[in-house]
């Protein structure tokens, strides 16, 4: 996508729901990355005219009728990497919409998912309930060569995880809806490929987006393909679990453990059974949160690249989500 005209806007709004703190902190780190060629204002200090001189928008979970009160929009940059909620929103016909596509959040992300993989394989659920007892018992360590991590989803936080988890000596599979390669990775595909990789895997770990196609997608038909005793790990998004079927497999020990770190519903409510089921770890939405220095330059080398081309930064596809 690309426009004819000049451009000539200074003030980028930014459009968040999100605490005080936080939004300070934004505006901090991207007015120090944006400067001199442009200043970032939350949506409330906006001039009419600011509002609507303005064509590209900094968010992060807007509320789509903010977004309405800028009219000539042609894209927003989002601050997070997950859009899904974005995308369902917003109008088909809406502005385009950027990732945030941040090396450090891909680092990030493969060190989340190395350290609760050994978490796993070092059987330290177990070991936290022996404490929780008095029970001094050791048990039997296998080596990383003897399990099976598969990396459900193999973008780009999903191929730097599973490049990391080999370089730590585990035997790694990969899968994604369409077809992938990576060097030193068994890697599947679409419906029967995922059946297939599932039946070896030990340890599961989610990182594919979520989609029509992914939503409920790890349910009781797929968690019964994993061998008896495997665990998993979502720092994906939590509509892709079927909780019910989950619950269900912990509790008969076809899952041993579960380490999630997104839910349906955030923050995870006092009543849901996650908390204080003993074979769940519960995290608050913590893998990869987006670190604010990184990301404000992003912004601000997409928000150059547009200023001087009038050219959009590669977008999301709305009819996939992502």
């Amino acid at each position: 996508m690309s426009i004819n005209s000049p451009i000539t806007q200074k003030v980028l709004p930014l459009v968040a729901r999100a605490e005080p703190d936080e939004l300070s902190l934004w505006c901090e780190h991207l007015s120090q990355a944006l400067a001199p060629t442009h200043t970032v204002k939350l949506l409330a200090e906006l001039s009419v005219d600011e509002c609507q001189a303005a064509e590209v928008a900094i968010v992060a979970n807007p509320d789509p009728k903010d977004l309405q009160s800028l009219p000539n929009l042609k894209w927003v940059q989002s601050l997070w990497a997950g859009v899904e909620h974005m995308a369902a929103e917003l109008p088909q016909d809406g502005p385009a919409i950027v990732r945030m596509i941040d090396p450090q959040m891909a680092n990030t992300m493969s060190e989340a998912v190395l350290a609760w993989t050994l978490y796993l394989h070092r059987d330290m659920p177990r070991y936290a309930k022996q404490q929780s007892t008095k029970i001094w018992r050791e048990h039997a360590l296998e080596l990383p060569s003897d399990r099976t991590v598969t990396v459900l989803g193999l973008g780009n936080l999903g191929k730097r995880s599973a490049l990391r988890l080999k370089a730590n000596g585990f035997t790694v599979c990969g899968w994604s809806r369409s077809a992938k390669t990576i060097e030193g990775v068994e890697t599947h595909s679409g419906a029967d490929g995922l059946a297939k990789v599932l039946s070896k895997t030990d340890i599961a770990v989610l990182l594919m987006p979520l989609t029509d196609d992914t939503r409920g997608l790890i349910n009781e038909q797929a968690l019964a393909h994993m061998p008896k005793g495997a665990s998993l790990i979502n720092f994906a998004r939590g509509p892709i679990i079927d909780d019910t079927a989950l619950i269900a497999a912990l509790d008969s020990g076809q899952i041993n453990h579960a380490v999630l770190d997104v839910f349906a519903s955030e923050p995870l409510s006092e009543s849901n059974p996650y908390w204080s089921h003993p074979s769940v770890t519960v995290l608050p939405h913590i893998s990869a949160p987006t670190i604010h220095s990184t990301a404000a330059k992003i912004v601000a080398e997409n928000v150059a690249a547009f200023a001087q081309t009038g050219k959009v930064p590669e977008s999301v596809d709305r009819q996939r989500g992502y």
